[in-house]
């Protein structure tokens, strides 16, 4: 069972919470907070939904976000969540990006960024770990799922294939293939 959103502002500031705290790169975070530490959705919906959050247009903790504010709350509720999303990280861009202004070109600076990337694809890296096991679920089978991950970083860090074809194609692999196999599961199924 899981909980919910007590008010929009309760979405509000929690988004503000999770946007401030995602620098680098924010699936870790999201999924701690929102899985793991509210309980606002399980593994498995988090999986879903992020997958569905990645292949919309704009960037995939805004999308998650109006979906998850819509989904309590109706628009108001995606307003109020977007709104948390956006409002403290763009003061606290505005006022980072006038500060580096000053010492963009020193060698501190650029190996700070530097670290700060390395840090953030570990975290990508060990979230994608952790939700792994919610694939035990998933009606396609782990090698499956295995497969089309391997085949998705092929595509683009080894091939350097553009990332909509790459989306596309293993979408659609990947769509057609969880379409037969739920098929065969409600085949298989017992009628009542």
């Amino acid at each position: 069972m899981t909980a919910q959103p007590r008010s929009r502002a309760d979405l509000f500031w929690s988004f503000t919470w999770l946007a401030l705290q995602g620098f680098g790169g924010v699936l870790a975070v999201v999924q701690r907070e929102l899985v793991e530490k509210k309980r606002w959705m399980t593994r498995e919906q988090f999986v879903e939904e992020w997958a569905v959050a990645q292949i919309l247009p704009g960037p995939n903790v805004v999308n998650l976000s109006l979906m998850i504010g819509g989904r309590y709350f109706g628009w108001t509720g995606a307003l109020a969540a977007l709104a948390g999303m956006l409002a403290a990280p763009l003061v606290v861009v505005l006022v980072l990006a006038v500060g580096f202004a000053s010492v963009a070109d020193s060698a501190a600076a650029q190996g700070a960024l530097r670290g700060m990337g390395a840090v953030a694809a570990g975290l990508v890296t060990g979230t994608g770990l952790k939700l792994a096991a919610a694939l035990r679920h998933n009606p396609m089978g782990r090698g499956a799922c295995a497969l089309l991950a391997v085949a998705a970083f092929a595509g683009i860090a080894v091939w350097r294939l553009p990332l909509l074809w790459v989306l596309l194609g293993l979408g659609a692999l990947g769509g057609g293939w969880a379409w037969r196999c739920l098929g065969r599961q409600q085949t298989a199924a017992p009628l009542p």
